[in-house]
């Protein structure tokens, strides 16, 4: 990313995000407060990275809009019919796509609870990261991820005690962003971004 113009959240909507309107979202609750981030890994299909259909959309932003191709591959038919969406994705080298706006309720969380609340699509930012559960994330994800965490930090301060997993929020069903993302890293480079 570019470190010409800093970030800014501007009614919903990150500066430097490409916008791809999803129709996976719904609104939040009356009188809730955006005040946690959950961190998430995907690829489609699994452990590829940047695979596009015939259209030359990526798959997963295919995904995220309906629009997913369920005959291109056939881990696709294990997925079909599947109504899902981030608020952003990070693909390897950087760029983010945003696809709902985020004072919307995107659909990544499903079934789960943080802190013993139900339910985090309620009260979460969704962030997908073009990845596995098996292969290192990029350099370019991790300053990216960091200064888009430092934005969101700014524009809902409830959430600067709250950035988590998707496995920390629902264990007995998921396991990203995996075991090859490193907490320590993320935190560390936020910690350099608050500061300057």
């Amino acid at each position: 990313m570019s470190q010409a113009a800093p970030m800014t959240i501007n009614d919903g909507r990150l500066s430097m995000a490409t916008w791809l309107t999803s129709p996976n979202y719904n609104k939040r609750p009356i009188n809730i407060s955006i005040d946690t981030i959950v961190i998430h890994n995907i690829s489609l299909p699994p452990d590829e990275f940047g695979a596009c259909g015939a259209d030359g959309v990526h798959y997963v932003k295919a995904l995220f809009t309906n629009q997913l191709d369920w005959n291109a591959h056939p881990y696709f038919q294990t997925i079909q019919g599947a109504e899902v969406s981030a608020h952003l994705f990070i693909e390897r080298d950087g760029s983010v796509t945003q696809f709902v706006n985020f004072e919307e309720r995107a659909w990544h969380a499903g079934r789960s609870s943080y802190l013993g609340r139900p339910d985090c699509n309620d009260y979460s930012i969704g962030i997908e990261l073009e990845g596995s559960d098996f292969v290192s994330f990029s350099a370019e994800q991790y300053e990216t991820l960091a200064q888009v965490i430092t934005t969101i930090y700014k524009a809902y301060p409830k959430t600067r005690r709250h950035l988590t997993g998707h496995s920390d929020i629902a264990p007995n069903r998921k396991t990203d962003p995996g075991d090859y993302f490193e907490w320590p890293k993320l935190r560390e480079l936020i910690a350099k971004n608050l500061n300057q």
